[in-house]
């Protein structure tokens, strides 16, 4: 799995559409486990910023992102697309 968000880039311009679904996903995964901790700051009143968007918001985006990552995961199984290959 990839790290940042650059470093699914090579993956990103890919001609193969598995590489760019593995692209797809990482990034997804990267801005969800982001996003998540920032709720969990958030929820903890340790964020050096206030967020202009309410917490039952961030959750929703956080529930509909961790359900596409569900999709995703479900279609690479049957399309056989190896999640974890690079």
């Amino acid at each position: 799995m990839k790290q940042t968000l650059a470093d699914t880039i090579p993956l990103m311009q890919s001609a193969d559409y598995q590489d760019r679904f593995r692209a797809e996903y990482e990034q997804l995964t990267i801005r969800a486990k982001k996003l998540e901790f920032m709720i969990g700051r958030y929820e903890r009143n340790e964020l050096d910023f206030t967020p202009k968007t309410p917490l039952p918001l961030l959750r929703a985006q956080f529930s509909s992102m961790a359900t596409y990552l569900d999709v995703l995961d479900y279609r690479a199984e049957i399309e056989g697309i190896n999640l974890n290959a690079s």
